[in-house]
């Protein structure tokens, strides 16, 4: 374990590269090493590589100083992007994704001394060649993961910290006028959609959810939708018996400013659940295919219910079986974890 210093002749102070490319939740839960990385070294310049997919959540960090977007299905971006990497002079990059893509470009960064995890925490193996000095530990959850890899660099694990800026608390109102609320008046949201159709939990259930949080906690519910689920939002709107209501499109700084707002979020395991726990939502996670002990909600009051035990595709985009696991997951549960949640705010 040794702290980092800066080793280029004529640098203008340390500089350090972190590396986490996607995907957003996996972004989310990276944010606390870096956090961790600018406390130990408050005058160092800490950038991210990151897809240029998801800059726009890196701009919402104030703690990164340059966002290095790149697009690594094009050839031209690799490669301007690469010899702006070695222009920096980084003294350390850092692979916080472990695959082969992430450790080449830590590597082709220049960067004096380039950390990754051992091979037996890689999600490809191969990736350890490009390292010059590996950490990391197993731990319960990614976030921690992440945070051991610091301990290589003189960082003991730190507390978990999310610095994200509130860049448009103004579409709270929009929210509330949507639901036909008052200033200040309180209301949930509903996030139906995920990437994987395997983690969609059935709008049917949605929309007794919504019914149930207006008539137990009189909490309206605002339906998110992300690109290809317009349609999925209205249903659950559909069916909620006018309960709830379509949110406007949102960005990824909209919902950290909703999430923000919000007092309580339901959700599978996507993005925006991931952004509502880095906001302090109180926070209903639905998990299947995932297991919520490593990619779940991190703070000990916010609750999930999982069937990740029973689940025969673990880590899968499509079910190999006809009977989803999350079918098994009834309204009637995921409302009394929301009542022991609700009583605890």
């Amino acid at each position: 374990m040794s702290r980092l210093r800066a080793s280029r002749s004529g640098a203008q102070g340390l500089s350090i590269l972190v590396v986490r490319l996607g995907s957003l939740g996996d972004i989310i839960h990276a944010i606390p090493a870096a956090a961790a990385l600018r406390r130990a070294y408050p005058q160092a310049a800490i950038d991210w590589l990151v897809d240029v997919r998801h800059q726009e959540l890196l701009e919402l960090v104030p703690i990164v100083n340059r966002r290095i977007p790149i697009n690594t299905s094009s050839a031209a971006s690799v490669v301007g992007v690469v010899r702006e990497l070695r222009r920096a002079r980084y003294d350390a990059a850092l692979d916080l994704q472990g695959l082969l893509k992430s450790a080449v470009l830590a590597r082709l960064s220049g960067a004096t001394r380039v950390f990754g995890f051992p091979p037996e925490l890689l999600r490809e193996r191969g990736a350890r060649l490009f390292y010059t000095e590996t950490a990391g530990e197993v731990a319960p959850h990614v976030i921690h993961k992440n945070l051991s890899m610091l301990k290589a660099v003189g960082i003991r694990m730190p507390d978990v910290e999310f610095p994200l800026e509130d860049r448009n608390p103004g579409i709270a109102a929009d929210a509330r006028s949507r639901l036909g609320l008052a200033a200040g008046e309180r209301f949930a949201i509903i996030n139906p959609g995920a990437a994987w159709p395997n983690k969609r939990w059935p709008p049917v259930y949605f929309a007794e959810v919504a019914r149930a949080l207006s008539s137990r906690h009189n909490l309206r519910s605002l339906v998110l939708w992300g690109p290809g689920e317009e349609r999925l939002a209205s249903d659950v709107v559909a069916a909620s018996e006018g309960t709830a209501a379509v949110s406007a499109r949102t960005t990824v700084a909209d919902l950290v400013s909703l999430a923000k707002a919000a007092a309580l979020m339901i959700s599978g395991d996507t993005g925006p659940m991931h952004i509502a726990a880095a906001a302090g939502t109180p926070l209903i996670g639905i998990f299947g295919p995932t297991d919520p002990q490593r990619n779940g909600p991190w703070s000990d009051d916010d609750l999930t219910v999982s069937r990740y035990r029973a689940c025969a595709c673990h880590y899968q985009r499509q079910c190999r079986i006809s009977g989803w696991c999350l079918l098994d997951i009834s309204p009637r549960e995921v409302m009394g974890l929301v009542d022991r949640r609700l009583a605890h705010v």
